[in-house]
């Protein structure tokens, strides 16, 4: 495993470990971040913990025409019950992302010190929210780093049933329009296979997102 110095600088994802781990240490400022997002490498740690980089192989995406919606949803999506929109409310999202609890989490990976690293990505314009709102309140959303042709996946949150459903469905639309290769969700779970993604190879991962 890699230790960080101050100098902006990742190892081969190929020298990862076997649950991911790349690397250690370094720190949290847009340059880094940027850097690691365009090498296939992201944060993921808690408050007691050092900050650990990860490159998993597999790598979970999703390749945007396989998005699955279901008839349930695509009734939901039809009635307008939500309006979202897109880099309204960044702070709120990633916020509530941190606070709201999910079934088998006991805490989160999502640190105040991480929170300001992607809020000012998000200055920069280089992070992007998906927000859900019903009677002008925040009930759902998402938020990721936005690569240009790959949008990477952080997080999202539901405060009422289907809304980041909403929030994901909608982002994918918006990054099929825009031509971009995938979403990257980074690590396996039943939800997002549920949604239509897959689990593949860290090599075939890094040739699209080298790939412009």
């Amino acid at each position: 495993m890699y230790h960080l110095s101050k100098n902006l600088f990742f190892p081969p994802v190929s020298e990862a470990n076997a649950d991911g781990i790349l690397a250690i240490g370094g720190d949290l400022s847009p340059e880094r971040l940027q850097l690691a997002y365009s090498s296939g490498i992201f944060p993921w740690f808690e408050d007691d913990q050092p900050i650990i980089w990860w490159s998993p192989d597999p790598r979970m995406v999703l390749f945007l025409e396989d998005l699955v919606v279901s008839k349930s949803m695509r009734n939901i999506l039809n009635r307008n019950l939500f309006k979202v929109t897109f880099n309204q409310d960044f702070r709120s999202v990633i916020s509530y992302c941190q606070q709201v609890k999910r079934d088998g989490q006991s805490g989160t990976w999502i640190t105040n010190d991480m929170i300001e690293a992607y809020c000012k990505l998000h200055e920069l314009g280089k992070a992007t929210s998906v927000e859900v709102w019903q009677d002008d309140q925040l009930v759902g959303g998402l938020y990721g780093v936005d690569l240009g042709h790959v949008f990477c996946g952080e997080s999202m949150f539901s405060l009422v049933s289907n809304a980041s459903k909403v929030a994901f469905i909608t982002l994918v639309n918006h990054l099929k329009a825009k031509n971009y290769r995938l979403l990257d969700c980074q690590v396996y779970n039943d939800h997002l296979a549920s949604l239509g993604c897959v689990e593949i190879e860290r090599a075939d991962f890094m040739s699209i997102l080298k790939s412009k």
